[in-house]
C-alpha cells in the first residue's frame, strides 16, 4: 500500500519561487489503480518524480509497505524506492537489439548477477531466466513476439515490451506517466488491457497519470484531480471527471464551406518508405487526393500507417518517386516536386507545425514572430535573393535553406553542417523586422487566438500551457500563410485547453479562410476540429468523408473499447 501525506514540493524558476505541489494528500491500496487528472502544469509528473526518488520533496512524506520516506531521506531510503517502484514514460524507446524475450532475459540477469549482459544458453541458470522472462512476455501480451527482433516491434508493442523490462525488477509500485497519449486507438487499447491485466496478476498499487478523461473512464478505480498543485476532490471516476471539466468552455461552431475548389492536388503518389522507429515498411501505390481551398482536413489512421509521410510529401518535405503534388499559386499550377524560383514564393505562403513542437524557452514571444517574419514577411524573400547573390548562395541552396524553416531542429542542424553552414546563415539573408511590424502582424492573429499582446514580452516559462500552444500556432501564422499543416501537435494537451486551442483553429479557419491540414489519433479533436477526414491505412486511403463516421471506422477497425466512455457525456454544457 501507498500512503501519501502532506506532500510540498518546490521549484526556483528565473528567480521566482513557485510551489508545485501544495499538501498533496492521497492512498493507493494494494491491486488499485488510482488516476490522477488535470490541466497541463497541475503537477500530475511531479508526483511521480517524487515517488521514484528522481526528486526530493520539501516537506511532508509517503509511506510505501511501511517504509516511510520524508525530506531527508537518506541513501538506503532512496535506493529502497528505485528498487520498489518502476516507471513508465511516454515516448521511451531504449531496447537492446536481438529477440525481444532477451531485453527481459538481460534484465533479470542484471537484478541477479549485476550486469545486462546475454548469458549463454549454456549456461547453468539460462533456463529459469528465460522461463521467468517469458512470464513477462505473456503479462504484457507479447509471448508472440517472443523470438522478434526488438527492431521490427511496432511503437506500441516496444512500449509493451519496455514495461516488460520494468515489470521484471519486481516493483511494489507502478507509476505510469501517460502511458498511451500520443498512440493510436488500436495501440491504446492494447495498453489499457496490458495495464488491467498487471493488476490483476500482480496485486500492486497502480498510479496512471493522464488528462485523457476516457483513459480513467476504462482503468481507474479512483480518481486525483490536481489544480494549481492542490487536490480538489478524490473519488469515482465519473464524477471527478465531471467536476475537472465543469469549465470547459462550448464548442466554436465549424465554419461552413462555401464550396470545393481544390488548392493542392495529388496525383498518382508512388514510393516505398522504411519507418526503422516503428520497423515497417511503407509502400505508396498510384495515391491520390485534393485539399480544397479554405477546407479544414483531418488524416487520421493506425500509427504506423503512412499519415505523417503523406503529409510530409504534400508539404514537399520528402519527394515521391512517382507522382505529382500540384499547388495553386498565382492562378496556375506549380509542382512542389520540382524545383523552381516560383517554388520558394510558394513556401512563404505555407507554414508548418511538426510533432513534438515547442518554443525557444529563453526568447520571448515576440523575438520568436520576429524571426518568423523575417524568413516569411513580405517582401523578405526578394531582399533574401539580393543577399544570396552577392555573397554567392545559388537559387538551389536558397531553395533548401528556405525548406529547412519548416523541418524539425534536428534536421535542420544536420543539413546546415552538411552544406558547411551554421543558423546565423538566416540572419545575413532575411531582413531585420521591427517591433511595430511585429506588434502589427501580431495584434490580428493574436485576437483570433484570443491571446493577450502581453504575451508578446514574455518568455515561454512565464505563460500558462494553453497560452505555450497558440502562442506556437500564432508562430506559424504570423506570416499569413494561406496553408497551414499539423502534425499531431496536440496531443499532449488537457480535454479543457484542446477546446481552447480548437476554438482558435477553427476562428483562424473563418476569420483568414485558412487551408488547414492536420494529422492527428485524438478522435474527440477530429471530430469537432475537421470538415473533412480522411482515413490511411497501409500507405492506402481507406475512407475519406464526415468526420464523425470515418473516426468511427478507425475505433470499429482498431477495437477500442476504451472509447464507448465518450467525453461528451462529462460535459454538462
Amino acid at each position: 500500500m501507498l500512503e501519501v501525506c502532506n506532500v510540498v514540493k518546490t521549484y526556483e524558476l528565473n528567480g521566482e519561487r513557485r510551489t508545485i505541489l501544495d499538501n498533496i494528500n492521497f492512498t493507493v491500496a494494494d491491486g488499485e489503480i488510482l488516476g490522477i487528472t488535470g490541466k497541463s502544469g497541475s503537477g500530475k509528473t511531479t508526483i511521480l518524480k517524487l515517488l521514484r526518488g528522481i526528486e526530493e520533496l520539501d516537506s511532508g512524506y509517503f509511506e510505501l509497505d511501511g517504509e516511510r520516506i520524508g525530506p531527508d531521506a537518506d541513501r538506503e531510503k532512496l535506493k529502497f524506492l528505485v528498487r520498489n517502484s518502476a516507471i513508465h514514460l511516454q515516448r521511451n524507446f531504449g531496447l537492446w537489439n536481438g529477440p525481444a524475450v532477451e531485453n527481459i532475459v538481460r534484465r533479470l540477469n542484471f537484478l541477479a548477477e549485476g550486469h545486462e549482459g546475454l548469458p549463454e544458453p549454456e549456461a547453468f541458470h539460462y533456463d529459469d531466466l528465460h522461463e521467468e522472462a517469458m512470464y513477462y512476455m505473456r503479462l504484457v501480451k507479447l509471448e508472440h513476439k517472443a523470438q522478434h527482433s526488438s527492431n521490427l516491434l511496432s511503437g506500441g508493442e516496444k512500449q509493451r515490451l519496455i514495461l516488460a523490462r520494468q515489470l521484471a525488477a519486481k516493483p511494489r509500485l507502478l507509476l505510469l506517466d501517460e502511458p498511451v497519449t500520443m498512440t493510436d486507438p488500436g495501440t491504446k487499447q492494447e495498453m489499457l488491457d496490458v495495464i488491467k491485466n498487471i493488476k490483476k496478476e500482480l496485486n500492486i498499487p497502480i498510479i496512471v497519470v493522464s488528462h485523457l478523461p476516457e483513459i480513467h473512464m476504462y482503468l481507474a478505480d479512483r480518481v486525483v484531480y490536481l489544480e494549481d498543485g492542490k487536490v480538489v476532490e478524490t473519488g469515482e471516476a465519473e464524477q471527478v471527471l465531471k467536476h475537472f471539466l465543469k469549465d470547459i468552455v462550448e464548442k466554436a461552431p465549424l465554419p461552413e464551406m462555401s464550396g470545393k475548389e481544390p488548392i493542392i492536388k495529388v496525383r498518382g503518389l508512388s514510393n516505398r518508405f522504411s519507418l526503422l522507429r516503428v520497423g515497417e515498411v511503407l509502400k505508396f501505390e498510384d495515391l491520390s487526393l485534393d485539399i480544397n481551398k479554405g477546407e479544414i482536413t483531418a488524416l487520421i489512421g493506425p500509427s504506423g500507417s503512412g499519415k505523417t509521410t503523406l503529409l510530409k510529401m504534400i508539404e514537399g518535405l520528402r519527394y515521391p518517386k512517382e507522382g505529382d503534388i500540384t499547388y495553386l499559386h498565382n492562378g496556375e499550377w506549380l509542382n512542389i516536386i520540382e524545383f523552381t524560383l516560383q517554388r520558394l514564393d510558394l513556401r512563404r505562403k505555407m507554414s508548418t507545425m511538426q510533432q513534438e513542437f515547442t518554443l525557444s524557452p529563453h526568447s520571448t514571444i515576440r523575438d520568436q514572430l520576429a524571426f518568423k517574419l523575417r524568413l516569411k514577411g513580405e517582401g523578405s524573400l526578394e531582399y533574401a535573393r539580393e543577399k544570396a547573390a552577392e555573397i554567392g548562395i545559388s537559387d538551389e541552396y536558397l531553395d533548401t535553406l528556405y525548406k529547412l524553416t519548416e523541418v524539425t531542429e534536428e534536421e535542420k542542424d544536420k543539413s546546415l553542417r552538411e552544406m558547411n553552414l551554421s543558423l546565423d546563415i538566416y540572419s545575413k539573408l532575411f531582413p531585420v523586422v521591427t517591433k511595430d511590424t511585429v506588434d502589427e502582424h501580431a495584434a490580428e492573429v493574436f485576437e483570433a487566438l484570443d491571446l493577450p499582446m502581453s504575451v508578446l514580452d514574455k518568455t515561454p516559462y512565464q505563460i500558462s500551457g494553453g497560452e505555450h500552444v497558440r502562442a506556437y500556432i500564432a508562430l506559424a501564422l504570423v506570416s499569413r500563410p494561406e496553408i497551414l499543416m499539423l502534425d499531431e501537435p496536440f496531443g499532449d494537451l488537457d480535454p479543457v485547453t484542446l477546446r481552447d486551442v480548437t476554438n482558435s483553429l477553427k476562428n483562424i479557419n473563418r476569420k483568414f479562410g485558412t487551408t488547414i491540414v492536420f494529422v492527428s489519433h485524438h478522435t474527440d479533436f477530429v471530430k469537432e476540429a475537421a470538415h473533412r477526414a480522411i482515413l490511411i491505412d497501409s500507405a492506402k486511403i481507406i475512407m475519406d468523408g464526415k468526420p464523425d463516421e470515418v473516426c468511427d471506422k478507425l475505433i470499429e477497425m482498431s477495437h477500442a473499447d476504451y472509447l464507448e466512455h465518450d467525453i461528451s457525456d462529462l460535459i454538462e454544457n
